[in-house]
């Protein structure tokens, strides 16, 4: 699955009634807490990937983020699976693995048509926007972008405002 996302900062006491206004449907809110791990036989910030495992709700998610395939979003192949998130971390550990950093947020989830739409309110960086569309494959991959900025449109945002610095770089630069 190709996950087409587009990051932008933006208030969220000004997208919150817009989105409601349009009829967007709040599917909830979570707490999330996302560990990384950095590889013993490669640098994923210089390949562009990123190997995490999601903690919400009790549960646990592992996630491969391989690298971006354009230059103003961040679409990427992304692979999830659920996990037992203490037992894979002492996996990870025990084939080399690190941890890289951590990105605490808590994430307000709506639904516009197909287009998930996420208020993020991230520890340390502030309040971030992102709209995604999953596609199958790369066919639909520039229609969709163009249909997530469409959408940022609503809000005046666009192309210029889109972020593709991942969290995970944003709290690392931040501590560095």
């Amino acid at each position: 699955m190709i996950e087409v996302e587009v990051k932008v900062r933006a208030d969220h006491s000004k997208i919150r009634p817009l989105l409601i206004e349009m009829g967007a449907s709040k599917i909830g809110i979570e707490e999330q807490s996302d560990v990384y791990f950095a590889a013993p036989y490669r640098d994923f910030a210089k390949t562009d990937e990123a190997l995490r495992i999601r903690s919400l709700g009790g549960q646990a998610i592992l996630t491969y983020k391989g690298p971006k395939l354009d230059k103003v979003s961040k679409t990427r192949v992304e692979l999830e699976t659920p996990v037992d998130g203490i037992i894979t971390a002492k996996i990870f550990h025990a084939l080399g693995f690190q941890k890289a950093g951590e990105v605490l947020k808590k994430r307000e989830i709506f639904r516009a048509e197909e287009i998930i739409v996420c208020l993020d309110r991230v520890e340390g960086l502030g309040e971030f926007l992102e709209v995604e569309l999953d596609v199958p494959d790369e066919i639909n991959l520039e229609s969709s972008r163009a249909r997530l900025f469409k959408f940022l449109s609503q809000f005046g945002l666009g192309e210029n405002d889109s972020i593709r610095t991942s969290y995970l770089e944003m709290v690392l630069e931040k501590i560095n």
